[in-house]
């Protein structure tokens, strides 16, 4: 698997990175761990988690996703050492409350590390922006874990350009450790939020950009089509708000290019998102072997001009 550099953090990652958000929720245990040792096999190494993932379950308290994720890591010798792991803090979650104080990162990372089962994360995310704590306060403390060895590389995500801009001119002017990774939401659909001056300050400084939602919650997979696919599904909330007239003429051209090229939809979509400037890789999970394969399947497919015309103009 060719690997790409994550901007300018030292870490290089394949084009695609797998989402532990299902994991604690729609995907048990032994099954995160089979899909986990499927996704090795096929040389997709990079992982992304958050400490919140996934307390949104009935149920579940928090760091479901990572705990499934470090006894993986711990189940076989050399197996940490050839995964990277990103992971995100800032999310309330127990009796944490959101946000990015020191105070907050420095709890947040130690209960990362424990539930990762490892001395280490690789990329360590702000999950959100955090307008009650001054950015140089959260920079200090990443820099503390950067100098422990901690963290290898830190970033944020959800920051809008002004606020990316911020951070980065705030690490310059106080000789602080700067972002070196974003992680927006960006797919076929959801364009408007990152391309444009987001996408320019990422070019510009050099940033590895990890796209989140790269399947817009699995309505580019093709399988929601109408209200009553939606019935009794996960994501139903989250889908619902695609099924318009641009969402279906997307879905159109997302056919026409994964017929042309005996693909699924999904993978057309996927391989879009591994082509656009400023994109190191998208982010995106599934739930069974089939689906795994189907993103494996993405990393290898080459789109011709004319898909990626067709494409941009349907979704545009």
């Amino acid at each position: 698997m060719k690997k790409r550099p994550l901007g300018r953090s030292g870490i290089e990652i394949p084009p695609l990175v797998f989402g532990g958000n299902v994991f604690g929720w729609t995907v048990d245990a032994r099954g995160a761990h089979a899909l986990l040792d499927r996704l090795a096999d096929a040389g997709l190494n990079a992982i992304d988690t958050a400490d919140v993932y996934s307390a949104w379950v009935s149920g579940n308290e928090g760091g479901e996703s990572e705990t499934i994720i470090g006894n993986w890591l711990a189940g076989a010798p050399g197996r940490r050492a050839a995964t990277i792991i990103v992971t995100k803090v800032g999310s309330a979650i127990g009796a944490h409350p959101k946000g990015l104080s020191a105070q907050r990162i420095a709890i947040g990372v130690e209960d990362s590390l424990r539930r990762l089962r490892t001395d280490y994360i690789d990329v360590y995310l702000s999950h959100w922006p955090d307008p009650q704590t001054p950015i140089d306060e959260t920079l200090r403390a990443y820099e503390s874990l950067l100098q422990q060895g901690k963290v290898r590389a830190i970033g944020c995500s959800n920051y809008d350009a002004g606020q990316l801009r911020e951070a980065l001119t705030t690490a310059a002017r106080e000789n602080l450790p700067a972002y070196q990774v974003l992680q927006p939401e960006y797919n076929l659909y959801d364009r408007g939020g990152f391309e444009g001056e987001l996408r320019d300050v990422c070019i510009e400084a050099g940033l590895g950009v990890i796209t989140y939602f790269s399947l817009a919650a699995g309505f580019l997979s093709g399988k929601y089509r109408s209200k009553e696919d939606l019935a009794g599904r996960a994501r139903a909330g989250m889908v619902g708000k695609y099924l318009d007239e641009r969402g279906l003429r997307i879905l159109a051209a997302l056919d026409r290019v994964a017929a042309a090229h005996r693909a699924q939809p999904a993978e057309v979509a996927l391989a879009w998102l591994m082509t656009r400037p400023g994109v190191t890789a998208p982010i995106a999970s599934a739930t069974t072997p089939a689906q795994l394969d189907s993103l494996i399947r993405a990393t290898r497919l080459s789109l011709s001009q004319a898909d990626l015309d067709l494409l941009d103009a349907a979704s545009a």
